[in-house]
């Protein structure tokens, strides 16, 4: 017997008993047939066809179509044995219309000339006509290549080709691969009716149409297989088709049960496109005890019909591609899930700050490993500064994920209150502390004033900023250090440096600059070099574009330097001119309101904007009653002239004010009221010294 085994049985069929029934299919893959010594009969009709235009495989191959054959004649040559011999290593069957891939064996040396191969029906094969497999381990192999073609495949469609492709033509001539629509996934229940929508099918080049096929004379030369099966059907409970879908293993569609049920798979009308006899095999698709699809494999008249071991070659078929199919809608579920969970835990949109524009990029490590630890963000802060945070969670995988999405809530709600960079760092610590004792995390905190044009960095373990200068001169920041968040005991310390308008900063993770072919220094003069080459091309008056400049910083990635994810941020310093600003001090008292009154009216004739000048002589004197009647300190008034006209008023109270709707009755409470009615947009936010109450006004 031959030593090839199936080691893996999905699908269940006991070892056939002492005075089993020979017929029996399930112990058609344990037995040996006994073989004629002197006959050139083929132990199995199951042929293999090859595809018009390619070149017939090896048997050392791992397709499935290169199971091993012995060539015909090859065996009758040689003096017949009691022991059945192995087939050849090299042999591979004659292709239709072909020739052999391998020379014909030498001719017998005595005078018994070697008999033609014969089918099991006695009738010799006719020249050009493929080679049965001749025993049950070439079974074996074909469903071992086939299975193994099947597993390759990683998403949906990779394992229904693999699926079509290992059968056809080896197995079959067609193949209809029907899939539940929608498939259910992993272990939740499927609602709504079974609904079986035809995903892919497969056949024989269309030259062999002609040679007779599954369509009946009144379809002469169909083109396409599709004119067999419909698109969709939806299983009735009860019917046929029902029946034997629920079934654990593949019947022949002559069967009185697989008739009945091939007008509601196919559509009414085309079951007639099924050839008659044993020429089709319809085998149910079973993923965790449901049925998830089923597989039609037909053979044409010019070719062996099935016979009762093909039935166990296609319950392999079906349940290795059963699994397959659920394996692969798991691992698009937590594709899916991967990619939500990044995309949720990086801000959607960039916000538009006053004085400075943003750009963003960022890539996973890998399409494998979709989600990572690097965040990047950009926060307003009053008085129209915005803080730019770039970090790095250690690893990239779920865990990290997670940990970065609470490490930015974090930032966010610090950056809210407005602790300076070094505080918030050392409030991140302390938190990434809290999450665990391995909790590790660079990050990088900035806050950029466009009024005075300054920038305050403070550094945890990250690597250094560079800055772009407008004529193209680009520089590594020199910032101090630090030791990474989470490491606990150690002070950040934070820098102020000029950010001169036309500037462009750009922070990033370590993946951009570190991997296994460059050590992270090299890595960042081979960023400072390539930000100065693309600057030079837009000229030293005009800053290169952001999105532009973004692209170019990631083309500088080779094959090996995809390492790690890769977070991006770049901002490029506006900044807003001292002659768009107006600044005053007002003193808490009762007179305030109307000195703020007038100060505004000036400020808004010097910009020529008088058609403003009632609506917000009206909501600052709202503004500044409210900041007077409570503030101990004085009160500040501040106009920008930008895209819009900005007004803010700050006070030493930290208490923010809400709006209410005053009853008729109350002398106060409407000034937040005008307030939300004229402005464009308004707000309130704490700082550590008190708070500002701002509103915008369209300009005219």
């Amino acid at each position: 017997m031959d030593s090839t085994r199936v080691t893996e049985h999905p699908t269940s069929f006991d070892r056939p008993m002492t005075g089993a029934d020979p017929t029996d299919p399930r112990g058609a893959l344990m037995r040996t047939p006994v073989e004629p010594r002197a006959s050139g009969s083929a132990g199995s009709a199951l042929p293999a066809q090859g595809r018009a235009g390619e070149t017939p495989p090896t048997a050392a191959t791992d397709s499935p179509g290169a199971y091993e054959h012995a060539q015909p004649g090859a065996e009758q040559a040689a003096e017949p044995d009691t022991h059945r011999p192995r087939p050849a290593a090299e042999g591979v069957p004659v292709q239709p219309g072909g020739m052999p891939a391998t020379p014909a064996a030498p001719p017998a040396t005595d005078r018994r000339a070697a008999p033609e191969p014969e089918r099991r029906t006695g009738q010799p094969t006719a020249p050009g006509q493929p080679t049965p497999m001749r025993r049950d381990g070439d079974r074996l192999r074909f469903v071992g290549a086939a299975t193994r073609r099947i597993a390759r495949g990683m998403d949906l469609d990779e394992i229904v080709m693999g699926l079509c492709r290992a059968t056809v033509p080896t197995f079959a001539d067609a193949i209809l691969v029907y899939l539940r629509e929608p498939l259910p996934v992993g272990d939740e229940r499927p609602t709504g009716p079974l609904v079986l929508r035809l995903r892919r099918t497969d056949r024989i080049p269309a030259e062999r149409d002609t040679e007779g096929g599954f369509i009946p004379a009144a379809q002469p030369e169909p083109s396409e297989l599709e004119a067999v099966g419909s698109e969709l059907c939806e299983v009735r409970p009860g019917s046929a088709l029902a029946e034997v879908l629920r079934g654990v293993r593949p019947v022949f569609t002559d069967t009185p049960a697989a008739r009945a049920a091939l007008p509601e798979l196919l559509g009414d009308g085309r079951e007639f496109a099924v050839p008659d006899g044993r020429r089709a095999i319809l085998a149910p698709l079973r993923g965790r005890r449901r049925v998830i699809g089923a597989a039609l494999f037909l053979r044409g008249p010019e070719r062996v019909a099935f016979e009762a071991d093909d039935l166990l070659v296609a319950a392999q078929l079906a349940t290795h591609s059963a699994l397959g199919i659920d394996k692969a809608v798991l691992y698009g579920r937590e594709a899916y899930i991967a990619d939500e969970l990044q995309r949720t835990m990086l801000p959607e949109n960039l916000p538009r700050c006053t004085g400075v524009r943003l750009a963003s990029r960022y890539l996973p490590a890998a399409e494998t490993a979709r989600v990572g630890g690097d965040w990047y963000d950009a926060i307003p802060l009053p008085g129209s500064r915005v803080a730019l945070v770039v970090g790095d969670v250690m690893g990239h995988s779920m865990t990290s994920a997670a940990i970065m999405g609470q490490l930015r809530t974090t930032a966010q709600t610090l950056a809210g209150l407005d602790l300076p960079p070094q505080e918030v760092l050392h409030h991140l610590d302390e938190q990434a502390q809290r999450l665990g004792t391995d909790r590790m995390a660079t990050c990088l905190y900035a806050v950029y004033d466009p009024v005075s044009h300054r920038i305050t960095v403070a550094n945890a373990g990250h690597p250094p900023p560079v800055l772009l200068h407008l004529g193209g001169h680009a520089e590594v920041l020199r910032v101090p250090a630090g030791a990474p968040i989470g490491v606990g005991g150690v002070d950040f310390e934070a820098v102020e440096l000029d950010a001169p308008a036309g500037a462009t900063l750009l922070l990033y993770t370590d993946g951009l600059v570190e991997s296994r072919l460059r050590d992270v220094w090299t890595g960042i003069e081979q960023l400072r070099e390539r930000l100065a080459a693309t600057a030079q091309l837009t000229g030293p008056d005009h800053p290169p574009p952001l999105e532009a400049l973004c692209d170019e910083v990631l083309d500088m990635l080779g094959p090996g330097d995809r390492d790690d994810d890769i977070a991006l941020l770049a901002a490029r310093f506006d900044g807003i001119a001292p002659s768009d600003v107006a600044y005053w001090f007002l003193d808490p008292e009762d007179a305030a309101p109307g000195r703020a009154r007038r100060l505004a009216r000036r400020a808004l004739a010097r910009w020529g904007m008088e058609d403003l000048t009632d609506a917000v002589e009206l909501l600052v004197s709202e503004v500044v009653t409210n900041a007077v009647r409570y503030a101990s300190r004085p009160v500040t008034l501040r106009l920008l002239r930008t895209d819009v006209l900005r007004c803010e008023v700050g006070d030493d109270v930290p208490q923010l004010p809400r709006l209410r709707q005053a009853r008729a009755t109350d002398e106060g409470g409407r000034g937040l009221y005008l307030v939300n009615r004229l402005a464009r947009r308004w707000g309130a936010t704490r700082l550590s010294t008190g708070k500002v109450v701002w509103f915008e006004l369209n300009r005219g």
